[in-house]
């Protein structure tokens, strides 16, 4: 459960690099309770965001700098696409302050500590994290603050991470509402390749197909879209770019999971093509335990 809101802040001044929907979130979060910083600085790549973000209340102040916005932060969220941590690691790190912690809200975990981790300095901490919480929309707009409720924050601390630091970056995702996991970073990228990297990957690629047929075949799916179809352009209106990154991020685990999936596939046409039916039976049973299964630990 969260901390009451009488909870002394945990942090006196979080710096959030990037404010779509995680940052907004965090940001909404800090803002109303008070309980995860004192102090909320917003950076973004536009002006046009960091004016929306201060139009919205969701930050004390704003820097399109991120080396300023990172002043004095004894928490730094990187919350931008992971395609991108390299750079901003390279541009914070000599603002960063000796005793802050640094991590972030990345969907891969070993890239983020290839790209990050050299580049924090002596005396920063530095705890990888990953809420498992999203919606297809992006922007300062997108947030709302019972995004995590109820749902997995995972850490992926490398070794010799300062345990109070870990504990804190705990802390921090327990007040926003989510249960806390520690996880190796390969281990992870496998699980999240699964669970959340292929089926984005399946999504794109159907509404792809869709988008490719002719005009009339075309105009009829989507009059006549079921609620299947419907769910699929859903995940496919999610951010191209932070996509792009994660695919490209985490290459080797996606791709043993889109091998694994497409000799399952090819099973299962095998089973249509020769009208087997009890091994079709059996498949769609398989997958209807996985539904149950979610509903029972209360994630679907």
């Amino acid at each position: 459960m969260p901390e009451s809101p009488a909870a002394p802040p945990l942090f006196k001044r979080l710096a959030l690099i990037g404010i779509g929907l995680i940052g907004s979130s965090v940001a909404r979060i800090a803002m109303e309770r008070r309980h995860i910083a004192a102090e909320v600085v917003a950076n973004a790549r536009t002006q046009a965001t960091l004016d929306r973000v201060l139009e919205l209340g969701i930050a004390d102040h704003v820097e399109l700098d991120p080396a300023k916005a990172v002043a004095g932060a004894d928490c730094v969220m990187l919350c931008a696409p992971v395609g991108a941590y390299a750079a901003l690691a390279e541009a914070i790190a000599p603002h960063l302050a000796p005793g802050a912690i640094v991590t972030d809200v990345g969907s891969t975990k070993q890239s983020v500590i290839r790209d990050v981790g050299p580049l924090i300095p002596a005396g920063v901490h530095f705890v990888p994290a990953h809420p498992v919480a999203g919606t297809e929309y992006s922007g300062p707009d997108s947030g709302f603050t019972t995004l995590f409720q109820g749902r997995w924050c995972l850490l992926t601390p490398p070794p010799g991470t300062d345990p109070a630091a870990i504990e804190k970056i705990s802390e921090l995702w327990r007040r926003c509402g989510s249960m806390v996991e520690s996880m190796e970073p390969a281990h992870h990228d496998r699980v999240l390749a699964i669970v959340s990297h292929l089926p984005h990957l399946l999504a794109f690629t159907i509404c792809n197909t869709a988008e490719g047929l002719e005009d009339e075949s075309r105009q009829e799916v989507l009059k006549f879209a079921a609620s299947g179809f419907r769910d699929f352009t859903r995940i496919a209106a999610s951010d191209p770019v932070m996509w792009r990154d994660i695919f490209l991020n985490n290459r080797e685990a996606l791709l043993e999971m889109l091998a694994r999936f497409m000799e399952d596939a090819q099973a299962m046409a095998r089973a249509v093509r020769w009208g087997d039916p009890s091994f079709i039976e059996d498949s769609i049973q398989r997958g209807r335990v996985i539904r149950r299964n979610l509903i029972e630990i209360k994630q679907a």
